[in-house]
C-alpha cells in the first residue's frame, strides 16, 4: 500500500537530486564552449563577430553537451516522485539513479575531451593558425558539478536504502525470538 505523495516525505537526498537535475538543466543555457585568442588583434576580431559564433551554449554545442543534463533532470524528478514508494526503493531506484548520474558524468567527461570536435577539421586548422583556443565555458563546469552532486546524493541514498531494508529484518528476528 503506497502513501499519497507528500512534499514533507521527500528526503533531503531526493531534493538534492532534483536540485542537481535543475542545476544541470540551467547550465545548458550558459556558455559551454568559448573561443579565445592569445593575440590581441585576433581577440578584437572575435569580439566583433556575433556572440553565438564565439560562445556556444549546450544546445548549440555537441551531443555530449546537451544530452547529459537531461537524464540528470529526469532522474531527479523520478526520485522525488517515486522515492517514497518502498517497493521502488527496494527494487533499486537509488541504484538506477546512481547509474544515470555516472553515465551523465561519463558523457560530460567525453564531451570535455572531444571539445574541439564541435568544429570541423578546416575550422580547427584556421583556429590553430590564428592562435584561437577552444575552451570550456562556465556552463560546462556547472553541469559537471551537477552530475557530481547527483552522484553523491544517489550514493548516500543507496546507503540509506540499505539501512532501511535492514530494519524490518531486525524487527522480524526480534519477534521470532520472543
Amino acid at each position: 500500500m503506497t502513501q499519497p505523495f507528500s512534499v514533507k516525505s521527500v528526503t533531503w537526498r531526493e531534493w538534492l537530486g532534483l536540485v542537481a537535475g535543475l542545476l544541470a538543466l540551467g547550465s545548458t543555457f550558459l556558455p559551454w564552449t568559448i573561443l579565445r585568442a592569445s593575440k590581441p588583434d585576433i581577440e578584437n576580431i572575435l569580439s566583433q563577430l556575433p556572440h553565438s559564433d564565439v560562445v556556444r551554449d549546450a544546445w548549440h554545442s555537441s551531443f555530449f553537451a546537451w544530452c547529459p543534463p537531461l537524464p540528470l533532470l529526469l532522474a531527479g524528478l523520478v526520485v522525488v516522485v517515486f522515492g517514497r514508494i518502498r517497493t521502488a526503493r527496494v527494487s533499486g531506484l537509488p541504484h538506477l539513479w546512481l547509474v544515470v548520474a555516472a553515465a551523465s558524468l561519463l558523457l560530460m567527461v567525453l564531451g570535455w575531451f572531444t571539445l574541439d570536435w564541435e568544429f570541423d577539421a578546416d575550422q580547427r586548422g584556421i583556429f590553430e593558425a590564428a592562435g584561437i583556443g577552444i575552451l570550456p565555458g562556465f556552463g560546462r563546469f556547472l553541469g559537471l558539478f551537477a552530475a557530481l552532486l547527483s552522484g553523491v546524493a544517489a550514493f548516500l541514498d543507496i546507503r540509506a536504502a540499505r539501512a532501511e531494508s535492514k530494519q524490518p529484518r531486525k524487527r522480524q528476528l526480534r519477534s521470532k525470538n520472543r
